[in-house]
């Protein structure tokens, strides 16, 4: 094998290169080499870093089917159909332009719930602190509250862009996938004026001021009417992206604890994610991933897909600053 300094060559069958800069796309077939998110390089150091990726395997908050612990893991592997350079249809590859790192998983030993939740506020405070955003791979949706915390301690009460299928808003002192947006509200992690819902069709009381798109309003308005209504709450104000993904019908995301009939179409999201170059995202995640009720891991592979478009959106907003 001969090794050079912008490519690794294989004999006379091929090249597989990495190239470009800051970090690029180094291309292996999907089958084969380290299973990190989009094959990003793993790394905790955050020096030049523009975005952090990390995992929270935890699924002990649940109210319907478990899996979610192993969210991350099926991200990471599904992550490797997509890694190939240019992306369509934004015709570059993002990696050329935002350094990307895979930080690996908080670290989680059975019975130790409470120090998993505290771990992972840690880790997304380590990632900040260290000037990236972050992107979390879940997990049940209680891990949302420890980014919400870690983000909220830089940017003070954030904008809470959830996609979802539920409000997550009921009142408890027990921190759940049900409860985490009440506790948000709550500890003010999230301003509920500037914050808002998508794509929800179940039931829970209007008694708090978060904008609420149900599934129907979604339906009939769209993406864009989605997209001009987040713009009108948010505005400028630093937001955090958390997309569930029973957001999305059950059709095209069988994988998932809690799966509730007419969801939203992958396109809905897609088409939101890629005209939000321009909003102040300081952090996303996607959660709720459980491969166990997946098939052919179609909903692992939606999902990292989801993340790809976000990483192109924060790209291009890059590339059109300089």
């Amino acid at each position: 094998m001969k090794i050079q300094c912008n490519e690794i060559s294989f004999g006379n069958e091929g090249v597989f290169s990495q190239t470009h800069g800051p970090d690029g796309t180094h291309v292996e077939m999907p089958y084969s080499g380290i299973r990190t998110f989009l094959r990003r390089r793993p790394s905790v150091d955050m020096q030049g870093v523009d975005i952090g990726v990390y995992g929270i395997p935890f699924d002990l908050t649940t109210s319907g089917r478990p899996g979610a612990r192993l969210g991350p893991s099926a991200l990471r592997e599904a992550s490797t159909q997509l890694a190939w350079g240019e992306v369509w249809p934004w015709d570059f590859d993002p990696f050329d332009i935002l350094s990307v790192v895979d930080c690996g998983d908080v670290p989680f030993r059975r019975g130790q719930t409470g120090q998993m939740l505290d771990s992972a506020t840690a880790m997304a405070r380590a990632i900040i602190e260290g000037g990236a955003s972050t992107i979390m791979l879940g997990g049940d949706h209680c891990t949302t509250y420890t980014a919400l915390k870690a983000h909220a301690e830089k940017h003070g009460p954030l904008a809470l862009v959830q996609f979802d299928a539920h409000r997550d808003t009921q009142k408890s002192d027990w921190l759940d996938h049900g409860t985490f947006v009440h506790h948000a509200m709550r500890e003010g992690l999230i301003d509920p004026e500037r914050s808002i819902q998508i794509g929800i069709r179940t039931f829970y009381d209007r008694d708090d001021p978060i904008t609420v798109l149900y599934r129907d309003w979604c339906h009939d308005c769209g993406w864009s009417g989605i997209l001009e209504r987040v713009r009108e709450v948010v505005g400028a104000h630093p937001a955090y992206l958390s997309i569930d993904i029973d957001s999305l019908d059950p059709a095209y995301a069988p994988g998932t604890g809690t799966p509730v009939v007419d969801g939203l179409t992958p396109n809905d999201i897609i088409r939101f994610l890629r005209n939000t170059v321009d909003m102040n995202f300081v952090g996303m995640d996607l959660v709720e991933v459980s491969p166990p009720y997946d098939h052919a891991d179609i909903t692992a592979l939606l999902g990292a897909s989801l993340i790809l478009e976000y990483i192109c959106a924060r790209a291009a907003g890059r590339r059109g600053a300089v």
